[in-house]
């Protein structure tokens, strides 16, 4: 089992950044891939980014490509998302998700490859 927290969430004005902070316990953190997805109100959820199990490769959603970076600290097993030039349609609760499937980063935007999710954290952009 993997146990999963997010944090860092919170409300922020249009063009400021935000850092999520996913924590994980459990199974060695650093055999699994990670993933950030979000959901809006009324709205199906959506991929946003993931990295591979040493952070050395990332994918990202083309809605936030060239303003969220994504990355890991085994060591501290936690994943991260810093968010910038946050827009009002980002608003939404972020969750993260472990998956232990060695599959192509573009293979794994779908939520179901994704074995542990976290709560999720709500993310409020004002314009």
């Amino acid at each position: 089992q993997v146990q999963l927290v997010e944090s860092g969430g919170g409300l922020v004005q249009a063009g400021g950044s935000l850092r999520l902070s996913c924590a994980a316990s459990g199974r060695t953190f650093s055999s699994f891939g990670m993933g950030w997805f979000r959901q809006a109100p009324g709205k199906k959820r959506e991929f946003v980014a993931n990295i591979n199990w040493n952070g050395g490769m990332t994918y990202y959603a083309d809605s936030v490509k060239g303003r969220f970076i994504i990355s890991r600290d085994n060591a501290k097993n936690t994943v991260y998302l810093q968010m910038n030039s946050l827009k009002p349609e980002d608003t939404a609760v972020y969750s993260c998700a472990a998956s232990p499937r060695a599959l192509p980063l573009a293979r794994m935007t779908w939520g179901d490859n994704y074995d542990y999710w976290g709560q999720g954290t709500q993310v409020t952009v004002s314009s």
